[in-house]
């Protein structure tokens, strides 16, 4: 194994065990601007312990198709985590055209989950596979079109068609000093990756994770009939799928510098991250669910707007 694998290795296992510390920063971060003391900061981590302790329900209706979805979620984020750059080092699983084997792993355990939710017999979970599937659908081609602005990038910066088209080109670094050196267009896609970080994982304004109202509910109402270590995989696979969009955003943020800084540096963004998270879900409301396509369309137009004026350069 050489230097640059086995600082790769390190920095993914620390994203493994630090992707749960996520959601406890979110909820720290809401429980100060609420006045609350609110959940311990390793509480995710607290439940993962207990739902692996615990046994499984499971309906008489379901088939196998609920039974393994849990973990083609978690098997999905897995590979789609060990895709990306992390820290300034190159994935040893890089290729040219990873970028989309990563969006479709993610795809994967979101559609193995709706699976699951019509797999219940629930009307109730079946309203909330459609309006996962919706969403999801809507928050696609930005992902595409934002990527493609950053495949621009990279040929414009000396990349050949090889490698542009890669996840290590794309987050590592190069655009972050581009912008520095005033390509201002790219000062859109970290806010096209933000937004695409609260729609994928369902926080506010898109979605309420600690919701309880029947009809406003999305994600979590998909996961109701789970539990025990299948319930653990879900949860564990969500935070991981947070770190994935945390670790794109802050890989445009972060400029080139040498592998240590770097990954010093991202872990840093990451965390900050999960306080802007917070920040947001404090200080705006939830927004109706015929309003969600209006975001993602302005997404969708900064990212074409980013396209056309790098296209232009």
């Amino acid at each position: 194994m050489n230097g640059a694998s086995a600082v790769y290795l390190f920095q993914f296992a620390l994203a493994l065990i630090l992707a749960p510390l996520l959601p406890g920063i979110i909820n720290r971060v809401k429980a100060k601007f609420a006045g609350r003391h609110g959940k311990p900061l390793l509480q995710t981590y607290y439940d993962l312990a207990k739902l692996l302790r615990k046994g499984e329900a499971r309906s008489r209706t379901t088939t196998w198709v609920f039974a393994v979805a849990p973990a083609i979620g978690l098997a999905g984020a897995l590979c789609a985590l060990a895709l990306l750059p992390l820290g300034g080092a190159v994935s040893p699983l890089a290729f040219t055209g990873d970028a989309v084997l990563a969006a479709y792993l993610l795809g994967l355990g979101r559609f193995a989950l709706m699976l699951a939710a019509l797999d219940t017999g629930s009307a109730f979970e079946g309203m909330g596979a459609s309006r996962e599937a919706a969403f999801s659908a809507l928050a696609e081609p930005v992902l595409f079109l934002a990527l493609m602005a950053l495949t621009s990038l990279c040929l414009d910066l000396g990349r050949g068609t090889d490698t542009a088209f890669t996840l290590s080109a794309m987050f590592g670094g190069q655009t972050a000093g581009a912008w520095l050196r005033g390509n201002g267009a790219l000062l859109l896609l970290p806010v096209i990756f933000f937004i695409l970080l609260l729609v994928e994982n369902c926080r506010i304004p898109v979605d309420d994770p600690n919701t309880h109202l029947e009809l406003t509910m999305i994600h979590e109402v998909m996961v109701l009939d789970h539990s025990g270590p299948n319930l653990a995989c879900i949860v564990y696979g969500a935070a991981l799928k947070l770190w994935f969009f945390a670790a794109l955003t802050a890989g445009l943020l972060a400029p080139a510098l040498p592998v240590w800084q770097q990954a010093g540096l991202r872990l840093l963004l990451v965390l900050l991250l999960a306080v802007a998270v917070g920040v947001v879900e404090s200080v705006m409301a939830r927004l109706r669910l015929e309003r969600v396509p209006w975001l993602l369309g302005g997404a969708g137009i900064m990212a074409t707007l980013a396209l056309i004026l790098l296209q232009a350069r």
